[in-house]
This record gives structure tokens, sequence and C-alpha cells, in this order.
């Protein structure tokens, strides 16, 4: 059976009272009655019950997490994958659990609200979805406190990277390094995408780089196969691209294979760059030129945000917080003759 918090108190010789002050951090339980009443937690394997904690204080300390990509990578997609695990430990690191919110419990089907409520979530952490889904748009309306990652909507709390900064920065770093035949394989349509679109062609125009319409194309992201299909069609053009900036780093691997497939070298021949930073795409040879998101602070700053609404729910703040991107040269992008 269970150990309770009554056993604790006995195992401990305190009062209920004193153990639940310990085990809810109050600061009237000196630091020695904190470590017995730990030691006991850990001797006695006590787990507390969620759902009384909800009875008691109104919290579960159960955060929701939406996650759902076009091609359904879960936990193994590229990027989002360090961004949750950094927003789970800082989570964890808070008292919080993690819950992962779906459309299914068992045989049961539930709107992505209606499973919020069922678990008794605190708040909803929102990634790599198609926002504009109806379901989606229902849960932002609601009273959760909710945080976003990368779509900004009116009076939510959005945690998202410098895509404009970063795409700037890429643009003019292989405009320096002399190339005027400059492609983009964007993603499908999203906040992100057009943010880096448009960063795109307003830098471009800035610097005098003129792109043709047959320059700007579409895959998938994080899809290797797509990038290698309009990468393919980019190489066939009769004055084909010298440089190709790529939607995100896994799918460059697409477009390498194309390269290859068409006789050209990277970089000698041809010039390919990423947008992500994944940390295994830098263990390849030649190196990738690429931005770096930190998918470390969207994490964390995500999960603190999201606890901060959960906690003092009167309390004011910003509503949009901009992550860095870095710039990462690498070796796929060679120096273009003027």
């Amino acid at each position: 059976m269970p150990a309770t918090i009554k056993d604790l108190a006995k195992y401990c010789g305190f009062s209920v009272s004193t153990v639940s002050k310990a085990l809810n951090g109050y600061s009237d339980v000196s630091e020695d009655t904190r470590r017995i009443v730990q030691a006991a937690v850990r001797f006695l394997d006590y787990h507390p019950n969620s759902h009384a904690r909800v009875l008691k204080n109104g919290r579960s300390y159960n955060l929701g997490v939406l996650f759902s990509d076009d091609s359904q990578s879960g936990l193994t997609h590229p990027f989002f994958s360090h961004v949750l695990e950094s927003f789970k430990k800082t989570a964890e690191n808070a008292g919080y659990d993690i819950t992962f919110i779906s459309h299914h419990l068992g045989r049961d089907q539930f709107t992505y609200l209606d499973h919020c409520r069922y678990r008794e979530v605190d708040g909803v952490c929102l990634a790599c979805i198609r926002f504009d889904d109806e379901e989606v748009l229902n849960l932002i309306r609601s009273d959760l406190p909710l945080v976003t990652i990368d779509c900004v909507f009116d009076g939510r709390v959005c945690v998202c990277s410098d895509n404009d900064t970063g795409m700037r920065s890429l643009v003019e770093y292989v405009f320096a390094k002399g190339h005027r035949h400059v492609a983009y394989i964007h993603g499908p349509k999203s906040a992100v995408t057009d943010l880096r679109i448009a960063s795109f062609f307003r830098t471009a125009s800035r610097i005098g780089l003129k792109v043709p319409d047959e320059y700007v194309t579409q895959c998938r992201y994080t899809d290797p196969q797509s990038a290698y299909q309009a990468t393919k069609e980019l190489l066939k053009l009769p004055q084909r691209p010298t440089c190709i900036l790529v939607c995100d780093d896994y799918s460059v691997t697409g477009a390498m294979r194309a390269a290859q497939k068409a006789g050209l070298r990277v970089p000698d021949d041809l010039s390919l760059a990423g947008f992500d930073g994944i940390p295994q795409m830098q263990l390849f040879y030649p190196r990738l030129t690429t931005v770096q998101q930190d998918a470390q602070a969207i994490g964390q700053e995500a999960a603190r945000r999201l606890i901060r609404q959960v906690e003092a729910p009167n309390a004011e703040d910003q509503l949009l917080f901009t992550v860095p991107c870095t710039l990462i040269p690498g070796e796929t992008v060679a120096r273009c003759p003027l």
C-alpha cells in the first residue's frame, strides 16, 4: 500500500502539518526538518497524490505539451526534441510533471482542450503544430495559462527565435562570399516561414541581390527527399544557383544528395546552407554553414514563462520573448569569384 503523508509524519516524529510545510517549501520550516522529511520520502517511497493536491491548492503541478508536426516525428524531431528536452528539465527542476496532449486516451477521443481538462494540467505549451487548426485555436482562446513557441497570438505569451535577424545574417554572409545567384528552398506556410521569406527578400533588396522567381521554391520541413526534389529542379535551370539556402539542417542532406547526383561537389561547385544549428549536423564533413537557434534557451524560457503564469496569474509580463540566433560559418559555403 502506498505511503501516505500520515506515514511520513509518524516515521519522522513530526506533525502532519510540519511534514506538509516541509514538502511544500514553506519558509517557517528549518533546513534540518526539511532534510529529515526528504530522507523519509526516499525511504518510504512516498509520492503525493496529484488529485489531492489539486483539491487542496488548485494546482496539479502538471504542464501539458502539445506537439504534433506533419511528419509525426515526436521526440525524434531533429530540432524541437532539444527544445522539449530543455522545457522538460526546466519544468521538472521547478517541481512540475509533463503530460503530452493528444486526441487519444486509450480508446477515447478527446479534443485538445478536453484532454487538458481531463489531465488537470496547470498550463500548456504549444510547439510545432498547425496553429490555424480550429482545435488549437479553441485551446488558445481558453482560460488555461499558455505559451506558444514561434507563433504570436494576441494576449498570449510567445517564445521564438529571432528568425528575421537569423535569415538576414545568412543572406548577408553568402553575399559577402561573392554569391549573386542565391536560391531559397523554404518550408510550408507558417508564421516562421513567413518571417524568414520576408527577411530573405527584404535583405536581398537592400544589398542589391536579384532573386528570380524560379529561385524561390518549397519543400517540407525535416524532409530530405522533398529537399532533394526541390534542389534537383533548381539545378536544371539554365542559370543554376551558385548557393542554395535550405529551410532546415536536416533537409540539407537531401540537397547534398541532389548535388552529388548532378556531379557537383559541395562547396566547390555548389554552396549550401541550412537553418537550426542541429548539433549532429556539425559533425558532418564539410561542416554545415547554418543559423543556430538556441533550443535550450527557447525551452527554458517557455517553461519559465508558463510556470510564472501558473504561479502568479495576475502579474504583468511581456508577451513576446525573442531568443537570438547565431550564424555558424561552417564549410559548405565557398567563396564565389565575382
